[in-house]
């Protein structure tokens, strides 16, 4: 009896430390790997975090000193708030003519960009007809075609248009710019919308125009919002295209190319504070737009992948 007590505990013995997840069993192992994975991630991110912030941070705090504090102390804190650097860059340096000039051709741009960029993947991604995925695929081309390639063509061309230096020359080029990323984004959006709603409104007696626009342009909201915010990043940041077609007037330079200008003027006795702050005053509209639109264009990126 005590032989066979022995001989039952020590198996119940075995039984339960086998049935304990060590280090040795696939689910200790894959446990192990995830938080080893998990710490790697993290620190890729913080790291990355680092070095998009620090520059900007700097660039902000720079703005704020005076131009002995920026070569004495160029990573302390500034002793005060001096605001003239930013009075100085808007008036003397017309970075505010230069920002205007900026928000008149991306506001054309922007809207002509969206309003055909969604009507054509629209119809591209709902509509079935002879020569749909040729038309597709000849977008999708475009984005691969650098820019630079066509810059000469495209300066002869605008000029014998009667386009150079001209608000609506920009616009029409920049709305061409950015019409094959635009389509090739919202045409995969389109495509996860539920097709019941456009049928059921069609049914109603909506024209496929009406369904459109009260319709499925709506429910594309957040794919709209992403597209869009990707479409002023690059149309507020572009310097190529201004300075090849805004060559005669210096009354309708855009930002990229003031900044350009103060850097160049700076020399080794320049108004760095001045530049700093015209600096910050560029990125400000883009930093804004992104903390404004952040939920939706998180949501404009995963609905594809949700759907």
């Amino acid at each position: 009896m005590a032989a066979g007590t022995d001989s039952t505990e020590g198996s119940g013995t075995v039984t339960s430390r086998a049935g304990r997840p060590g280090t040795d069993s696939p689910r200790g192992r894959m446990g192990s790997e995830g938080t080893v994975l998990n710490v790697f991630s993290h620190g890729i991110l913080a790291l990355w975090a680092l070095m998009v912030t620090l520059p900007l941070l700097w660039a902000v705090m720079s703005a704020f000193k005076t131009d002995k504090e920026i070569f004495t102390s160029p990573w302390a804190l500034p002793a005060g708030l001096h605001f003239g650097a930013w009075s100085r860059a808007w008036s003397q340096a017309h970075m505010g003519e230069y920002f205007l000039n900026s928000v008149v051709v991306v506001a054309g741009s922007l809207a002509g960009t969206m309003l055909l960029g969604s009507m054509a993947a629209y119809v591209l991604a709902r509509f079935d007809f002879p020569g749909n995925r040729f038309i597709y695929f000849l977008f999708v081309g475009g984005m691969s075609f650098p820019v630079i390639l066509a810059l000469v063509p495209l300066f002869f061309v605008m000029k014998n248009m009667q386009l150079l230096d001209t608000y609506h020359g920009l616009i029409l080029v920049y709305i061409a710019y950015s019409l094959p990323f635009t389509i090739f984004f919202l045409s995969g959006f389109f495509r996860t919308l539920p097709s019941s709603v456009a049928e059921a409104a069609l049914i109603d007696g909506a024209s496929h125009t009406r369904t459109f626009f009260q319709v499925m342009l709506p429910m594309a909201k957040p794919g709209l919002i992403s597209v869009g915010i990707f479409n002023f990043l690059g149309q507020w940041n572009q310097y190529l295209l201004p300075t090849v077609l805004n060559v005669g007037d210096d009354g309708k330079k855009l930002l990229p190319q003031g900044l350009v200008a103060l850097a160049v003027s700076q020399g080794y006795k320049g108004d760095w504070s001045g530049l700093f702050a015209g600096l910050v005053m560029a990125m400000l509209p883009v930093l804004a737009a992104y903390i404004v639109f952040q939920r939706q264009v998180q949501a404009g990126l995963t609905a594809g992948a949700l759907k």
